[in-house]
């Protein structure tokens, strides 16, 4: 439980259109691989590092899809639903996303932030995390 009122737990694939809804309601940018069969293949990867946030009428009002290459551990969708941002939930969700990080031997974590989400840098600043001058590059095999 990450507060008495919070709790979170691996996300299943019965919330993905929860999931979905509160990623669209943060302005997060969906790509294609964001979809049921996407994210259960995620689930099929590393489980324990996708999980949502629950209030105490099991609302679903947070989530987080954390990563590991076996080298890095990946941040990526950390999502609080508008309604309860400003409250702390976010650096809980980060706190629980790196203690199991550690939990796998994980020495360090990445992010990327959207040029259209730049205001959220300021909040993983506050978490010691520092940007770092780098071209990102990708490429799409379907």
């Amino acid at each position: 439980a990450i507060m008495e009122t919070y709790k979170a737990r691996n996300f299943q694939i019965g919330d993905f259109d929860a999931v979905i809804s509160l990623w669209k309601s943060a302005g997060i940018i969906l790509s294609h691989s964001d979809t049921p069969k996407g994210l259960k293949q995620k689930l099929e990867r590393d489980a324990d590092l996708f999980f949502v946030l629950e209030d105490e009428t099991k609302n679903l009002i947070g989530a987080v899809m954390g990563s590991f290459d076996g080298r890095r551990g990946w941040i990526n969708h950390l999502a609080i639903n508008p309604h309860y941002q400003g409250k702390g939930l976010g650096k809980l969700i980060m706190a629980e996303l790196e203690n199991r990080f550690r939990e796998i031997g994980c020495e360090k974590v990445n992010l990327l932030i959207e040029p259209t989400n730049r205001a959220v840098q300021t909040f993983y600043e506050g978490l010691d995390y520092t940007a770092d001058e780098l071209i990102f590059m990708e490429k799409w095999l379907s």
